[in-house]
């Protein structure tokens, strides 16, 4: 018997294996991309069937060499266009006959309800909704909450749902903290000598130097500005600062009015852009301090996490995620949005005893923890 018709109850997901299609804009990089190839995995592992639908992307070929199918489609771009595409998703669903559709993004999110509910209520498949940020709050953004399930990715976020769409009901609003392998990142780490010879014959700067990283895609979010701010008052004493992270086509003019500000403070000797790059464990594991220095709150914050899971300092604007995670693991590096200066002053007390505080607690937000979740929030 299909687990649709007996969702009143918690089966065992090896007598009952379930058919799950998520859906996103991209496949590319990004938390939310992640996230949906950890789901995916995690749900062929355990004996499910996981499909993915996006507009494609880097990242399709992990996914399905991990076991997803994946099916193109282009429901990324916000145009009358794209409304095409609602008939496509509602033949889709009738004809893969899925248990669980996860919603995560808005555009997608709206053309798969207008599918989804002119569905038999009967027979349709259980509707899953992941709130991955703090949108703007209007109809647009609403759809976020329309799953059966709501699922919060923080503590921030679920305040900022239910101080902004109080009528969605406490009840199916679910926390689920993302995580990471406490086996993948942890404080022995240690990057391959073959690694770290190509990363200095790659970039020589960088050799013998305190490295200040900066993650994460190029967007004005981000905070650069602040960090080269940083950068530039410190770079007199034997540091050198890391950019990592691609930019989209789309945020070229960003990307060339940062590598302005280089020049204009004269950094070009001690900044390094890396691109996008598949390797920022490695990254992370050579720094000697990691920055969140986002302008606006982080749904999470997940190179933060990363970060302190292999025992690298992290100094982060205390808001969001990275706040609620910066409490629990590493409050010695919170400072106030926008303070450079206590930024500064902080390294230099640290750089003053020659021994930054080390993060050594054990992380909570685990990725086992984050599936196990996940696959109950769809059952």
């Amino acid at each position: 018997m299909p687990i649709r018709e007996i969702r009143g109850l918690k089966t065992s997901p090896s007598l009952h294996p379930m058919k799950v299609i998520q859906i996103l804009p991209e496949l590319n990089a990004g938390g939310v991309e992640r996230g949906t190839l950890e789901v995916g995995k995690y749900l062929v592992d355990q004996g499910h069937e996981s499909l993915v639908i996006s507009y494609g992307g880097r990242l399709v070929i992990q996914l399905e060499s991990e076991g997803s199918r994946h099916i193109s489609l282009p429901v990324h771009k916000k145009r009358l266009s794209s409304l095409k595409q609602v008939k496509v998703l509602r033949r889709l669903f009738e004809e893969e006959r899925p248990d669980v559709i996860h919603l995560r993004s808005r555009l997608p999110a709206w053309l798969a309800w207008l599918a989804w509910r002119k569905m038999d209520p009967l027979t349709r498949p259980r509707l899953v909704t992941t709130v991955h940020g703090f949108n703007s709050v209007n109809r647009y953004s609403k759809i976020m909450t329309c799953g059966e399930r709501v699922i919060c990715v923080s503590n921030s976020v679920k305040a900022y749902i239910c101080d902004n769409y109080p009528d969605v009901p406490i009840e199916k609003i679910i926390l689920i903290h993302r995580g990471i392998d406490p086996c993948e990142y942890h404080p022995k780490f240690k990057p391959s000598s073959e690694w770290q010879g190509n990363w200095y014959a790659k970039h020589p700067e960088t050799k013998a130097k305190k490295l200040l990283t900066l993650p994460g895609r190029i967007t004005r979010l981000k905070g650069h500005t602040d960090f080269l701010q940083v950068v530039a008052a410190l770079k007199d004493h034997g540091v050198h600062g890391i950019i990592a992270g691609g930019a989209d086509p789309k945020k070229q003019d960003y990307l060339d009015e940062v590598k302005a500000k280089v020049t204009e403070l004269g950094l070009d000797a001690h900044i390094t852009f890396t691109g996008h790059r598949s390797d920022l464990k490695e990254i992370l594991s050579i720094s000697s301090i990691v920055f969140s220095l986002t302008q606006q709150p982080e749904s999470f914050g997940r190179t933060t996490l990363e970060a302190l899971s292999l025992s690298i300092p992290v100094i982060g604007y205390q808001h969001g995620g990275v706040g609620e995670i910066l409490n629990e693991l590493f409050p010695e590096g919170k400072v106030e949005m926008g303070d450079t200066k206590s930024i500064i002053r902080l390294i230099n007390q640290w750089a003053a005893s020659d021994l930054a505080p080390t993060p050594s607690k054990e992380t909570p937000f685990t990725l086992q923890s984050m599936l196990e979740s996940t696959l109950q929030a769809y059952m």
